[in-house]
């Protein structure tokens, strides 16, 4: 949940539509300042863990695995290193970024924009066998979800392999209280969420869903959904 685009026309530098201008700089300052806080918050990730492990029942041995909004790390970075794979780890904030490096030293960890984001060109990371986006599409208005699906799609090898996850709202880049500060969050309805991934380019292999409270926030229960997908 630690990745939004900064301020920037994306057209050219990340894939997003042309003159698409945002400011989301708040959000990364929000992060920077939350820091440990975050897992302290939120302990459990059942169904984070659960939606890497079917991941990774489908990547090749060493596969090369990127989580966008890797946040500290844990749990998913930590997970996938465990497990073998070569793993890259971007996100916005630098002072989460600090902790995943000490988390897991064995990852990759980039100081980069969800919008800046390319497989080739200066700059370029590659195409991955796999993606994470764990509550990362939730700092982005609607209109910009779309556009940084097809993005993410756009790192993937053909046939790979991709788990991201959303809290069902219908929210649109509304201010909510998150642990002392103001962050702009989107969400979908289910039916909505899964319409959107698929015009994405994205065939949804698996799906699950958790009631989740979280501990010592200001933050509402919510639902959690978990969507695993592979590039078509």
């Amino acid at each position: 949940m630690n990745e939004g685009p900064g301020q920037r026309e994306n057209g050219a530098a990340g894939g997003y539509a042309p003159g698409l201008v945002v400011d989301r700089t708040g959000q990364a300052e929000a992060f920077d300042a939350i820091g440990k806080r975050y897992d302290e918050a939120f302990p459990h990730k059942e169904g984070q863990i659960a939606a890497v492990q079917r991941l990774l029942a489908e990547l090749p041995a060493q596969a090369r695995v990127l989580d966008v909004g890797c946040g500290t790390g844990l749990p998913t970075c930590g997970q996938l290193a465990d497990a073998g794979h070569r793993v890259t780890g971007v996100d916005l904030s630098a002072g989460m970024l600090e902790l995943a490096r000490t988390h897991v030293p064995g990852a990759e960890f980039l100081h980069r924009d969800l919008a800046s984001l390319r497989a080739e060109g200066p700059g370029g990371l590659g195409r991955f066998d796999g993606v994470t986006c764990f509550f990362t599409l939730l700092m982005l208005p609607r209109e910009e979800i779309p556009h940084a699906l097809r993005l993410i799609r756009s790192l993937l090898v053909p046939g790979g392999h991709f788990a991201l996850s959303m809290v069902e709202a219908d929210l649109d880049d509304a201010g909510i209280p998150f642990l002392g500060h103001t962050l702009r969050v989107s969400g979908y309805l289910r039916e909505e969420l899964r319409r959107v991934v698929s015009e994405a380019g994205f065939e949804i292999t698996g799906e699950d869903d958790y009631a989740y409270a979280p501990a010592s926030t200001d933050a509402p229960p919510e639902y959690q959904l978990f969507l695993n997908c592979r590039r078509d």
